[in-house]
This record gives structure tokens, sequence and C-alpha cells, in this order.
């Protein structure tokens, strides 16, 4: 027993447990989805749930991985090589929760943004797509100004904490 399951970590990643547990949350959501959306194309929409899933596992993830490469990169080279050890905020998070707003917004906003949306935003709510685009990249730059703004906060404050503990010494 002890083989297979460490056969089925090398294999797999993780515990057969977990793999047993992700069928039942997908089972438990398919059943959900049919007893709320009773319409007959719910086999469609379970295909695209699905099909969400394996996009943003196989295509979406690698992304975001090789995204995030040159951050991590970037940060291992500037500890190990760095002439004195700077104060330890790290800024991957200052970086990727601004992107991933913006990407997020970027992709509700597409259809209106390239124009196909026009009709039913006018129709809702009776104003048309002119600065959308504008908008969100002023959304865009807020975002990464605020997150600037609270890394800087961050680093004053460990700076101003190392230079203590060393004077305390």
């Amino acid at each position: 027993m002890a083989t297979f399951l460490r056969s089925w970590r090398r294999f797999y990643g993780e515990n057969p447990l977990h793999l047993l547990s992700v069928l039942g949350c997908f089972a438990l959501s398919g059943y959900v989805v049919s007893l709320v959306y009773t319409d007959p194309s719910a086999i469609w929409l379970a295909i695209w749930f699905l099909g969400a899933v394996i996009a943003h596992d196989l295509v979406l993830y690698p992304l975001y991985a090789l995204a995030d490469q040159p951050l991590t990169i970037s940060r291992w080279a500037r500890r190990r090589y760095g002439p004195e050890r700077p104060p330890r905020v790290p800024a991957i998070n200052h970086i990727r929760v601004p992107a991933l707003g913006s990407a997020v917004l970027f992709l509700i906003y597409l259809p209106t943004i390239t124009g196909r949306g026009e009709d039913a935003l006018r129709f809702t709510s009776g104003l048309s797509t002119a600065g959308i685009f504008d908008n969100w990249l002023l959304i865009t730059a807020i975002l990464f100004l605020g997150s600037a703004v609270i890394y800087a906060v961050r680093l004053g404050v460990a700076a101003r904490r190392s230079a203590r503990d060393g004077a305390e010494i």
C-alpha cells in the first residue's frame, strides 16, 4: 500500500483523497446546477464549466507561472547577490493584486471596450461605450498607484524597524 501511495503521489502530486474530494465537489456542483437550472440546455452549461476549468488549469495557470518568473528570479537575485540585505518586504503581491484586478476588469468590460456590447449597454443604461477603455486604464493606474503607495509605506516601516533593531544591538 505504501508503494502505491508513493507512486500515486509521484503521478498525481497529492493524496488519493484529494482527487476524491475534488470529484465530489464537481458532483455536488453539478447536482446543484441541475436543481437550479432546469433548462434543457443545462448540459451545455456543464460542458462550458468543464471547459473553463480545463482552460484555466492547462492554459491560464502556466501563463500565470510564466509571468511570475521575473518577479521571483529578481527577488532571489537581490537577496543572494545584494551588497547588504534589504528590508524584507516582498513586492510580488503588490504587483500581482493590481494586475489581477486589472485583468478581471478587462475581461468583464471586454465587450464594451471592443464596442460589441454597445447596443445592450445603450438599451439597459442609455449610455454609450465611449470612454470605457479610458476608464479601465484609469482604474488600472489607480490600482497600481495604490499598491505602490502601500508598498512604499511597508518598505518605510520595515526600514525604520531594521534601523531601530540595529541601533539597539
